[in-house]
């Protein structure tokens, strides 16, 4: 499937710690009834029996509401249950291995910290790049921040879409102020709150407020 910038918005990355099956696919509807508009399952402590089952299951709620659904990392789990495609870290699966085994039609997206990286993601077939840590995060202990005038840079570098990422929450996204990103990825802001719907419509308001 084919990738629509404005699809890239307000994009959650999954965190189900704490938290049922139930509830986390309670709370990742909601989410998506607030305005997430892409999904990425991230799950570094389940088994892959596991971690396909969850995002079969995660799939049947996205692919009702239209929204695209990548896997993180996981390239087998992407096979196994057919999901939208792969976001890979620095220290995963190279873009261009996952570009060879996905084909052309499933979406790739890579985190990348400068413009090197974005460059050579791009080259080696990346749809999307996530680029941050912005702020510091509490989903990893290794932070390494990447500063709004290397977020800009990269917008400029590259001509496919760029997302900011880590430690993001409505308050704290005016610094992105007149970056052409296409979008927002969040974790803490919407997992961890109480209201999953009205998190994410309040950083909607905020995304449309830049």
């Amino acid at each position: 499937m084919g990738l629509d910038r404005k699809q890239l918005r307000l994009y959650l990355v999954t965190n189900s710690d704490g938290k049922s099956e139930e509830e986390f696919l309670k709370a990742l509807e909601e989410a998506i009834g607030g305005g997430v508009s892409f999904v990425q399952i991230r799950e570094k402590n389940k088994t892959t029996a596991e971690y396909i089952d969850l995002v079969s299951k995660a799939l049947e709620i996205t692919r009702k509401h239209n929204v695209p659904l990548v896997v993180d990392d996981r390239v087998d789990v992407v096979l196994a249950t057919g999901a939208d495609g792969v976001h890979v870290g620095r220290d995963d699966m190279p873009v261009e291995t996952a570009r060879k085994i996905l084909g052309k039609d499933k979406i790739v997206g890579a985190t990348t910290k400068t413009v090197e990286q974005a460059l050579a993601a791009y080259k080696a077939g990346a749809d999307y790049l996530g680029v941050g840590a912005i702020y510091p995060t509490t989903t990893k202990v290794k932070t390494v921040l990447t500063s709004t005038d290397t977020l800009n840079d990269i917008c400029n570098a590259v001509p496919i879409p760029a997302n900011a990422i880590g430690g993001l929450n409505k308050d704290n996204l005016g610094v992105l102020k007149g970056i052409p990103i296409a979008g927002v990825c969040v974790v803490s802001a919407i997992m961890k709150a109480d209201d999953p719907r009205k998190a994410a419509a309040e950083l909607v308001k905020a995304i449309e407020e830049l």
